[in-house]
């Protein structure tokens, strides 16, 4: 498929997804992030949900998100335009202090991570990659199918998974979510390691 039929496909998928959740999601306006990038891309980068920033200024990983990305695509020797980037879910999941009124994030819950998926799918089939690059558990998961599995388990060893109903074959690449190396530093060099494993396999690929 060339870049204007992805391009308006894409529109559509954008309108059909504004028209679901605004319906399911009636009592409270879910402001949507959407995914940005090369729709010709080999590769994807799927991470969780949008945050603060990214709604603000209705992009995926800006702010402390944008960051981290920024050292990934450093490793990979690419820029932000090179790759597309979505997230699994489309609206910031957030929980309010009830003192303060604050809102904070929080992890999506399962019902709106299976609200999300055939989203997340039909936005993978229009965009057709070689490659998928989860971020963490929850895009792991979402994007494999399978609640069992653990990103401690299969970081940097991509598999293949099929997308969508028609049976399209792509090649899923999990890495740890950079958010989770401020927690925990040890994952660092493992974070590092990973991502050369990944530029090495995209390298195979051309």
């Amino acid at each position: 498929m060339n870049r204007e039929n992805k391009m308006a496909q894409l529109a559509l998928f954008k309108k059909e997804c504004k028209s679901f959740f605004s319906q399911i999601y009636h009592d409270t306006e879910k402001i949507l992030v959407f995914g940005e990038g090369n729709v010709n891309s080999p590769m994807v980068l799927v991470g969780e949900a949008p945050g603060e920033q990214e709604t603000i200024k209705q992009r995926p990983f800006v702010g402390k998100a944008g960051k981290n990305l920024e050292e990934f695509l450093d490793i990979l020797e690419l820029e932000r335009e090179d790759i597309y980037i979505t997230n699994v879910v489309k609206f910031r999941p957030f929980k309010k202090n009830e003192k303060t009124g604050r809102l904070s994030n929080r992890p999506p819950t399962r019902e709106e991570i299976d609200l999300s998926r055939v989203w997340l799918i039909k936005e993978l089939t229009i965009i057709e990659p070689k490659v998928v690059v989860s971020l963490g558990n929850t895009a792991l998961k979402t994007l494999s199918g399978r609640r069992d599995i653990k990103i401690g388990d299969v970081h940097g060893n991509p598999f293949d998974i099929e997308i969508g109903d028609k049976g399209y074959v792509t090649s899923l690449f999990p890495l740890y979510h950079p958010a989770s190396i401020i927690y925990r530093r040890e994952l660092k060099a493992i974070y590092e390691e990973d991502l050369k494993k990944l530029k090495a396999y995209m390298d195979s690929l051309v």
